[in-house]
């Protein structure tokens, strides 16, 4: 009987150290991928010189990935089989969009690439996983009157209002991003040549030229507005152009909400979103004429492929020009 107790006793034991050895070793699997990632975004940040912005959406979908595994309690990352790539599949095409599975897909492809590159894996397991096939939808824009009336209904009579209007000039004078307007220094503005030096994607820098209108509000902000805003705290250190409320940097949700704002102060019949301004100067850019190269290099594209889409926009202005200017035009040639 005694010996029955110790048996088990032993046996208790015994499972109860496989168990812990087990964990251990799942602890460990977990820690491993932990590990991996950290040196990708190391990678990333210190020698790709990815932006904040960039950075952080590949976390976030790393994350997803690193979830998946988890939840699904795969253990080994480095050696996924066809069916578990198909399930993590299956579930991406359940709770996410198109544009959304590609983009998470391109973050999970090129993880396993700094994989590859450091020796760590020898075969991408999503390299034959192609993205989604969806529809390529027209880029919304706002036609050059509604930009006109937008911009001409601002207000300046206060220093917030100034800023405002100062901000949404140069937004679409200069095509920048949001993360690059208010991320602009006072530093970067040359007042005589009518130029903006900007920062942009993988820390790539542009030099941007500006309209009068714009300069004029820019100038009229910095002079007689922005120190009324800046903090007495900040006064040396903060460079950037554009503060809160509280003197401040503003912030990519404060533009937000700012630009919101005066959405619902216009009763505009549209959705007005930050990049809608890049789209509309780009687009207006290419209608009156400009080098696609040119409005390639203005946005700080690095391939001519990204700034093409905004040639999908002009086919109709295209061909509204063509039957208006065309020589053997029949209509063209009776209004003559």
């Amino acid at each position: 009987m005694e010996n029955n107790i110790f048996d088990n006793k032993n046996k208790n034991i015994k499972n109860t150290q496989s168990n812990q050895n087990s964990k251990n070793i799942e602890d460990d699997k977990f820690s491993e991928i932990d590990l991996k990632i950290k040196n990708f975004f190391d990678f990333l940040r210190f020698e790709k010189h990815l932006s904040i912005n960039t950075l952080d959406s590949y976390k976030r979908d790393i994350l997803i990935f690193k979830q998946f595994l988890q939840q699904k309690n795969i253990k080994n990352f480095m050696h996924l089989s066809h069916e578990e790539i198909l399930i993590f599949l299956e579930d991406l095409f359940k709770n996410y969009s198109e544009a959304s599975i590609s983009r998470l897909l391109s973050s999970i492809r090129t993880f396993y690439k700094y994989l590859l590159r450091e020796n760590i894996y020898i075969k991408n397991p999503f390299i034959e996983i192609k993205n989604p096939k969806r529809p390529r939808n027209l880029i919304e824009i706002l036609n050059e009157s509604e930009v006109k009336n937008f911009l001409e209904k601002l207000p300046s009579s206060n220093k917030l209002e100034l800023r405002d209007k100062a901000m949404f000039e140069l937004l679409y004078s200069s095509g920048l991003r949001v993360s690059e307007l208010i991320n602009l220094k006072l530093s970067d503005i040359d007042y005589e040549e009518k130029l903006i030096r900007c920062i942009g994607k993988g820390n790539k820098e542009r030099i941007i030229p500006v309209s009068d209108t714009s300069m004029h509000f820019l100038i009229a902000y910095i002079k007689t507005a922005r120190f009324k805003i800046q903090s007495k705290k900040s006064l040396k250190s903060n460079e950037f152009v554009f503060l809160n409320k509280n003197g401040s940097k503003l912030t990519r949700q404060g533009f937000w909400k700012i630009l919101k704002k005066y959405e619902k102060k216009f009763n505009l019949n549209k959705n007005i979103y930050p990049h809608l301004f890049r789209h509309s100067y780009a687009t207006h850019m290419l209608e009156r004429g400009a080098d696609l190269r040119v409005v390639q290099e203005l946005l700080g594209h690095s391939s001519i492929s990204t700034t093409e889409i905004y040639t999908n926009i002009n086919k109709k202005f295209i061909k509204d020009t063509y039957f208006k200017y065309h020589p053997e035009n029949k209509d063209n040639n009776e209004n003559k």
